[in-house]
């Protein structure tokens, strides 16, 4: 049976259709895509952000955009070691670009061991994904909330039909196909997203 036909078969829970479970190389390419989405959705985040943006705390005990670069890219790194064994401890870079790069870089790591079959150590995929992948979306969301609350807001877009390829996880992501709110439509200054 097609992979699409087994996504919407979970999809609907099994109810309509008896359920099939995903084989390894479903889950993996799923994962694959997660990843890319993660790069898309930070780099929509970060795109057309002031310099002063990067330095920006919300709180006194908030996070920065850099420091939270900081963190997914460590979250990230924890999970390879899933992949490769070992511990992960990374110094923090002292440029935020140099950040960015590094976290770029450890998606396209991770997304390589997926594509070649490297064998899990002690995790599921869907660990995988409820624990640091997860984790690391969560953050790619509070960028976009910082950027708000910093008086930059990121445009909205409808992400269903963004151009996510999992064979791209760099820095340079595809403009939206969609831009604007669910009605296409987005006004400076726009609340609603």
């Amino acid at each position: 049976m097609p992979f699409a036909a087994r996504r919407l078969i979970w999809a609907l829970g099994g109810y309509a259709f008896p359920r099939i479970e995903l084989t390894m190389d479903d889950k993996r390419f799923l994962l694959r895509h997660f990843l890319a989405a993660l790069a898309y959705r930070t780099q929509k985040a970060l795109r057309g952000a002031p310099e002063s943006f990067y330095s920006f705390r919300a709180a006194p005990k908030a996070r920065t955009p850099y420091e939270l670069i900081q963190h997914m890219e460590s979250v990230l790194g924890y999970a390879r070691t899933f992949f490769i064994g070992g511990e992960y401890n990374q110094e923090p870079l002292s440029d935020f670009q140099a950040e960015v790069l590094r976290f770029h870089k450890t998606i396209e790591d991770l997304a390589h061991h997926l594509e070649s079959g490297t064998p899990l150590q002690s995790i599921t995929p869907e660990r995988l994904l409820q624990g640091p992948f997860s984790d690391a979306m969560t953050h790619a969301g509070q960028l976009a909330m910082l950027r708000r609350l910093a008086g930059v807001p990121v445009p909205p877009e409808n992400f269903i039909y963004a151009d996510i390829q999992p064979d791209n996880l760099s820095l340079n992501q595809s403009a939206p196909v969609r831009p604007g709110n669910r009605r296409g439509e987005w006004h400076e200054g726009e609340q609603d997203l």
